[in-house]
């Protein structure tokens, strides 16, 4: 492998089941769960058998989504795969964060489990919801977003690939907007309008939480979702004013490769980001962490 980042996945790709052959194949993986439902009780359960609509509520989704890449990040780990460094997609950058050694495991996932709680109290204030747009130019969908007064574009993917969030009711009539211009809109498995104003008080009051740890040196590099570049020594402000801004995720993978990173392992239940890291630059090695597994056991 060349200089390999790991990147965490954030809402979106999780199911019932995630990470149970981790969990059954790995004792790095089974102690990193372990540890996660030590601190939240329930937390294996809900990941191993959680229903779709438990799993869909935010306060549950991002604990889960920690402790399973967490333990998918520490089955790497065990196999000798290390990254040189590390980025995460919204709530992944939390597990991102932890991974570089900017807080410890515990410290992670308590911060992670008051964030999904912060965001559910937000998302459950108004009817919102998130929609991917894509076959439109990232122009295109600001100047379809800009027609209404409560929809934002959010996160900007990869090239014909925009996730917008805002009111359901205006959702509605953007989709027929972005319709009209010969793009479609996909629905995302989200309650919340995340990344948006909508989200403004969650931030504030994750900046808070997060300002009571003990922020210790980044060990490996940490990129940013609002700036796209690596943290610099502000991160309670970076990492909890994405939670209301736009996630720069096209830029940061270019940045990232930029720096010499050509090889990227999506850590999480999915393969979204490895999707999107193909469409951004075919050039690159992207693959799941499964992938990354079973690659080193045929070796």
């Amino acid at each position: 492998m060349g200089k390999i980042a790991f990147v965490f996945s954030g809402q979106g790709d999780q199911f019932s089941g995630m990470g149970k052959e981790l969990f059954e194949s790995s004792v790095a993986a089974k102690e990193a769960f372990e540890l996660c439902d030590s601190l939240r009780e329930g937390t294996i359960r809900q990941c191993f058998e959680g229903s779709a609509d438990e799993l869909k509520e935010t306060k549950n989704t991002q604990p889960c989504l920690f402790a399973m890449e967490l333990a998918a990040c520490e089955a790497l780990k065990a196999k000798g795969i290390l990254p040189a460094g590390v980025a995460g997609f919204s709530l992944g950058e939390v597990v991102a964060a932890t991974v570089s050694g900017a807080f410890s495991k515990e410290e992670g996932f308590k911060l992670v489990c008051k964030r999904g709680e912060f965001m559910q109290v937000e998302a459950e204030k108004f009817d919102t919801s998130m929609v991917a747009v894509v076959k439109l130019t990232n122009e295109q969908v600001e100047e379809c977003a800009a027609k209404f007064e409560n929809v934002y574009p959010v996160n900007f993917n990869c090239p014909s690939q925009v996730t917008c969030s805002g009111l359901t009711s205006e959702i509605t009539a953007f989709a027929d907007e972005v319709k009209s211009a010969c793009g479609r809109v996909v629905p995302l498995k989200v309650k919340g309008a995340f990344h948006s104003p909508f989200m403004k008080n969650a931030a504030e009051a994750f900046k808070a939480e997060i300002e009571k740890v003990e922020i210790k040196d980044r060990e490996i590099p940490l990129y940013s979702n609002k700036t796209a570049e690596v943290y610099d020594e502000n991160v309670a402000e970076l990492l909890s004013a994405q939670i209301c801004s736009p996630v720069k995720w096209e830029m940061t993978i270019r940045n990232m490769i930029s720096d010499g990173f050509d090889t990227f392992i999506e850590i999480g239940p999915g393969r979204t980001l490895t999707n999107m890291i193909k469409k951004i630059d075919m050039n690159v090695k992207a693959q799941t962490v499964f992938e990354a597994l079973a690659e080193v056991e045929n070796a």
